[in-house]
């Protein structure tokens, strides 16, 4: 199963758009938004994929309720968690959060084979030895929106753990 990590869209719906269908075309599965989607409107343009999205809010928050209400929709694949969630997704354990130093906390905790997170707008990578003495991949994707550097997200195959870094610009 491929993933596609995406983060910081900050209402850039043109480009979240833009990375949900590049997702899509890749053979992605699912969207993981690690934060500051910002307004439900944003969230909105992803859904035309046809792709489940989990995502968390980040600390751009926007319009937390309403938010809520277009991920509750039935007819909308959208699983909003809130501040993080810890999800299972094709027998990998993963952990979305926002912030650099939280994930990489969890990652180290050894429970999870793969943490991702954003808030610096950096793309970065990196197998971290956890207190297992197992590897657990960390992955920032990047802004999407292209803020502080390019647009980018990534790609993970979950099967191998392999990632692919996806330029927007």
């Amino acid at each position: 199963m491929k993933i596609a990590v995406i983060s910081d869209s900050h209402d850039n719906r043109i480009k979240f758009k833009h990375a949900a269908t590049l997702a899509k075309q890749r053979q992605a599965e699912a969207i993981l938004h690690c934060g500051d989607i910002v307004a439900p409107s944003t969230l909105k343009e992803a859904l035309e994929t046809g792709l489940p999205i989990h995502a968390i809010h980040g600390n751009n928050t926007g319009d937390l309720v309403m938010m809520h209400k277009v991920a509750s929709r039935p007819e909308n694949a959208i699983s909003f968690y809130g501040q993080d969630a810890a999800i299972k997704l094709n027998g990998r354990n993963i952990f979305i959060v926002h912030y650099p130093h939280y994930a990489k906390a969890m990652a180290l905790t050894g429970e999870y084979d793969l943490v991702c997170y954003g808030h610096d707008h950096h793309y970065h990578e990196e197998h971290i030895t956890n207190i297992n003495g197992e590897q657990t991949l960390l992955a920032n994707p990047g802004s999407v929106a292209g803020l502080d550097g390019p647009a980018s997200f990534m790609l993970i195959d979950l099967q191998d753990m392999s990632v692919e870094k996806v330029l927007l610009d």
